[in-house]
């Protein structure tokens, strides 16, 4: 199934916001995150709920960007925040 929230997403991939990891814990001066998530709607990156801070959590409750693609090596799934599944 089809999560119907990925055609709200922009025409073309968005860069992530971070290159060294999630942004908000960097902000932070922090260095402790698990699992990478990017934004699909505008590329930041955030750490997943096995974080700490579970940053990726809070950007979509801030954004209500409902989809993320997990950054990880050989990881390509995607997941919907608003759906609450993988996709």
């Amino acid at each position: 199934m089809t999560c119907p929230h990925t055609a709200d997403l922009p025409a073309t991939e968005v860069a992530p916001d971070s290159a060294e990891g999630c942004a908000d814990c960097l902000a932070l001066g922090e260095h402790n995150w698990s699992h990478l998530r990017k934004c699909l709607t505008c590329g930041h990156v955030a750490c997943c709920d096995s974080s700490p801070r579970r940053h990726a959590t809070a950007h979509f409750q801030a954004t209500e960007h409902p989809v993320m693609r997990s950054v990880e090596p050989g990881e390509q799934w995607r997941w919907c925040y608003l759906d609450d599944r993988i996709v």
